[in-house]
């Protein structure tokens, strides 16, 4: 494999997973450009994401068939079009077009770079990779809500997206030159197969229910961020660069928690983590609302709740989600295409739902938070108890794989 292999990798992960923490701190002179509300505004997450969930479903499957390199190529393209319309656009609908195309393309990465790992490396040397990896995404997406800030301060929001646009087209670039097929062995296309993979996950109850809990929990974080602009400047009264400091601090203890998470999970054992971990987002949920009716101004207080609830999510989020990996082992590429298109239309859905009932008060975003962790306990309790995820702590190796490689396509 050649030396480029790994860096190509990391930068395609780069231009689909820094997207939204780099545009949000320009939602509120996006609001202001167009002249429409913090709503409509909002729905450039749920359309971003609309796109993701649809393309989702399909890269997995296709790239059995047709191969992963012309899947990223032809993905990546979609990103770079979405992203170079984002700067162009002209009306509030051109612009929810464009986040539309550019989620179309950024699921490609997300579903296809850890096949892509898995294909060409194996137990020890995979692992080590992905954690590399992980570890480079972590800084990035730490410090894009600050290069978000910086750039919406100097360059206006088209800053932002010009940005975004011009790591799209690098990553692009990069790809068509220099990444190699992994996939030396094509299945021939079946769409009655992929319906049945498809018809056997959907059916499941157990899968189900575990892919729900990530989704859910992710919904409830980006409502969150897709309003905190908003909350942040016009409600706190605070400034745009202040502002970033406090996402900063929310994605930056769920990042540095996730660096580790896979280490806690064998140190301390999945079960008792995830079990410690419930409990930590039930306190930052509740405290969340509590502060927000009784010290609805104190954005420290505001910002600490949501931190200990991220702390907590860091933990459930890739435990679950390799739980969930290992449910149907013969068919993880349509598992895996399923997780995150699933994921996505939630996300789409709570983000639409968010950015209709935000009125402005941090009682509105703090009660959705909740509501969304208050869906997702009891199918986390339930999983606990059933003991599948002690069973788990036998196979550290592969557990430690599965959890690295979810905190590896996380947007």
């Amino acid at each position: 494999m050649n030396r480029y292999f790994i860096p190509i990798l990391i930068l395609s992960l780069i231009a689909c997973c820094i997207e939204t923490d780099v545009s949000v701190p320009s939602f509120p002179d996006i609001q202001s450009y167009f002249s429409v509300s913090e709503g409509t505004v909002q729905l450039t997450i749920a359309y971003n994401f609309l796109g993701f969930c649809i393309a989702s479903f399909l890269y997995g499957p296709l790239s059995e068939s047709f191969g992963r390199r012309r899947l990223m190529i032809i993905g990546n393209l979609f990103l770079c079009v979405g992203a170079i319309g984002c700067v162009l656009a002209r009306d509030i609908n051109s612009l929810l077009i464009a986040r539309f195309i550019q989620g179309i393309g950024s699921s490609t990465s997300a579903v296809l770079v850890f096949a892509m790992i898995a294909d060409v490396y194996s137990g020890s040397k995979s692992a080590k990779l992905i954690g590399i990896m992980n570890s480079a995404l972590t800084i990035v997406m730490s410090a894009a809500p600050i290069l978000g800030g910086f750039l919406n301060s100097y360059f206006g929001w088209r800053g932002n997206y010009a940005v975004i646009a011009g790591i799209s087209i690098i990553s692009w670039v990069s790809l068509v030159f220099f990444l190699p097929e992994t996939k030396k062995q094509f299945d021939n296309f079946s769409g009655k197969k992929i319906l049945g993979d498809y018809f056997k996950l959907f059916t499941s109850i157990k899968f189900m229910s575990a892919s729900l809990v990530p989704s859910i929990l992710c919904g409830g974080y980006l409502a969150f961020i897709t309003s905190s602009s908003f909350l942040y400047t016009q409600t706190f009264g605070i400034t745009i660069n202040e502002y970033v400091f406090h996402q900063v601090a929310v994605i930056g203890s769920f990042s540095l928690i996730s660096l580790y998470s896979g280490n806690i999970l064998q140190k301390y054992g999945t079960k008792e983590s995830v079990t410690i971990a419930t409990l930590v987002c039930c306190i930052g949920a509740s405290a969340m609302v509590l502060v927000s009716i009784f010290m609805p101004l104190s954005y420290y207080l505001f910002t600490s709740t949501i931190t200990i609830f991220m702390c907590g999510m860091a933990i459930i989020y890739p435990a679950i989600f390799a739980y969930s990996m290992e449910i149907f082992p013969d068919i993880k590429g349509a598992s895996s295409s399923a997780i995150m298109g699933s994921r996505a239309l939630i996300i789409s859905a709570v983000v639409f739902a968010g950015s209709k009932l935000y009125d402005g008060r941090p009682v509105t975003i703090a009660s959705l938070v909740l509501i969304c962790f208050t869906i997702a306990l009891p199918i986390i309790l339930t999983i606990i108890r059933s003991n599948s995820l002690s069973s788990r702590n036998k196979m550290k190796t592969s557990t430690k794989n599965a959890v690295e490689s979810q905190q590896m396509i996380e947007r």
